[in-house]
């Protein structure tokens, strides 16, 4: 199947329930269909504790046929691409992790099936505009969280190529120290952030020049003229600290590792640091 026909057939799922409060009436025994609903389910423990738990559990259980993984994967593609909040989009993203999960344990998807999902995910997390973490009376919503374990979970598939690697790397760098100059992450963000490159550079398939090129690319200090006026601004501030968190959660890694395309990172990251201390 070519490219543009998985987009094609995913954009065909648009489920009308998506167009409507979601109702709360999933329960651990309802259909796929009816879970997938649900992953936007304005409550927390339905959207969360039943229909994400659930999927998760019948996906990883390997009990799904090629045809039921392709249905319930272009329905959720066709709901985080037509965007909405983070409530509309998190969950369906984070489910789509776990379908990655599943072609990494054992394929079933075609090379340009593939192709689209990098796409996809890439499109997603790059896309974040929406950075609410969790509420006590809402639950997660947790974005740029749930990007990064998509990212990461196709990574580690033997399958994703270099190139689609390099995607996914470009997505990664948007969201580790955003745009938008109000975000601090305070709930885990630039750990995800960081696990997803830590299993790229598992992959083995960039050389030091090409880490060096791409944290020259995240260590970009604009807006601010260098990182050495951080301080001078509640803007620079946040984006100092997201900086800093995502480098330090890397090193932390990279440190510790036994694994050599993991201990590539700790030169760039170290240098990285220098410019955030």
């Amino acid at each position: 199947m070519k490219r543009t026909a998985v987009v094609a057939a995913a954009l065909l799922w648009i489920a009308p329930s998506f167009a409507r409060a979601q109702s709360t009436t999933c329960t651990v025994d309802s259909s796929i269909a009816a879970l997938a609903d649900c992953l936007t389910d304005p409550n927390p423990a339905i959207r969360d504790g039943i229909a994400f738990e659930q999927l998760s559990k019948r996906l990883r259980s390997g009990a799904l046929d090629a045809a039921t993984l392709r249905t319930l994967r272009d329905r959720l593609l066709a709901n985080v691409a037509r965007g909405g909040s983070a409530l509309q989009t998190s969950f369906p993203a984070l489910t789509l992790s776990e379908i990655a999960r599943t072609d990494r344990i054992q394929a079933w998807m075609t090379g340009n099936e593939r192709d689209a999902m990098v796409a996809a995910a890439a499109q997603f997390l790059s896309g974040v505009t929406d950075y609410r973490a969790f509420t006590s009376s809402d639950g997660y919503f947790h974005a740029v969280a749930h990007g990064s374990d998509w990212a990461m979970q196709l990574a580690l598939n033997p399958a994703t190529t270099r190139p689609q690697l390099d995607r996914l790397l470009g997505a990664i760098a948007t969201q580790v120290a955003p745009k938008d100059p109000a975000v601090a992450y305070w709930a885990g963000e630039p750990d995800r952030l960081a696990r997803a490159v830590v299993f790229i550079a598992q992959r083995k398939l960039h050389s030091d020049e090409d880490w060096k090129t791409w944290f020259a690319t995240v260590m970009d200090p604009r807006p601010l003229a260098t990182w050495a006026v951080a301080f001078n601004s509640e803007n620079g501030i946040r984006k100092h600290h997201n900086a800093r968190a995502f480098l330090l959660s890397l090193f932390a890694s990279a440190s510790t590792a036994d694994d050599p395309g993991i201990q590539q990172l700790i030169g760039p990251v170290r240098d990285a640091l220098k410019l955030v201390p």
